[in-house]
């Protein structure tokens, strides 16, 4: 008799709809013949606490955590693994086979495996505009791997300099804060420069951080993956830096959560291909 029950993971965001991860998911299930869906839903903040209970009660294997959810959900979980309780955010809710569940971040490590191939960022200064779980994953992972200085950049100074303690009090990285007003001149110094904010998700893919002073010596990274080629990274582009597009982060943090939920090493490139066929169209 055939198995109608297949394992059920997917993605709780708010907004969802733009969300492009459930067709790298879904083409891996399919590449590797497991027997597994992956669903997106739009989970407003008020309504998340219910959307976590009704993922165990429906046997969830397990779920993504997007915008806005990603620091909220810890409070709804078992457990959190050591990176994920440093970072303060959760990106990937796994069911243990006692029926626990745990939070794991896999977005810092998925942005680092899609920066190596560039730059590597020991000993560099990373600016990072942002503050939420993203951009603490981020943070946190670059100065892990050695990144010598890192300025944190965001419009809400609270959260920014929260940001800078967590970095202070966890890494040997130093650390800056600085304000993002009406306009923002990256400094000439800095090495790698990333928007780990919203800015620029489809649908409002016209807009950009108001941000000047890229230069060519310098790696700009977008984590925004739909549309992959933002007006953030056009604007890095036309200065003549070198881009990195969200498409990378998405496809390594999704193999990884895969890795957790299943124990199957998804085959990296049939997910991207999946990703590239979409926004071909």
């Amino acid at each position: 008799m055939p198995d109608f029950l297949p394992a059920l993971t997917g993605c709780f965001a708010h907004p969802v709809a733009e969300n492009p991860t459930v067709v790298m998911m879904e083409a891996a299930y399919r590449h590797h013949g497991l027997h597994c869906r992956y669903i997106n839903m739009d989970i407003a903040p008020e309504n998340l606490a219910d959307a976590v209970r009704g993922a165990k009660a429906q046997g969830y294997t397990g779920f993504n955590c997007s915008l806005p959810h990603k620091v909220a959900v810890i409070d709804h979980l078992d457990a959190v693994a050591e990176s994920a309780r440093i970072i303060g955010a959760v990106n990937c809710a796994i069911r243990q086979p006692d029926g626990s569940w745990t939070g794991e971040n896999t977005d810092g490590k998925g942005f680092l495996e899609s920066l190596s191939p560039m730059v590597q960022p020991a000993g560099l200064h990373a600016l990072i505009f942002g503050a939420g779980g993203a951009a603490r994953a981020i943070a946190v992972e670059l100065a892990l791997a050695g990144a010598s200085q890192i300025t944190i950049v965001n419009r809400w100074i609270g959260r920014g300099e929260e940001l800078c303690r967590l970095l202070e009090q966890h890494t040997s990285a130093a650390v800056r804060f600085q304000q993002l007003g009406e306009r923002f001149s990256i400094p000439g110094e800095a090495d790698i420069v990333i928007n780990a904010t919203s800015v620029g998700l489809h649908p409002n893919g016209h807009a950009s951080l108001p941000v000047t002073g890229f230069r060519p010596h310098m790696v700009v990274a977008d984590v925004i993956p739909n549309p992959p080629q933002t007006r953030f990274l056009c604007n890095a582009a036309a200065a003549g830096c070198r881009t990195l597009d969200g498409l990378g982060m998405l496809v390594n943090q999704g193999a990884r959560n895969i890795s957790f939920w299943l124990g199957v090493d998804p085959d990296k490139s049939v997910m991207r291909r999946a990703l590239e066929e979409v926004f071909r169209h």
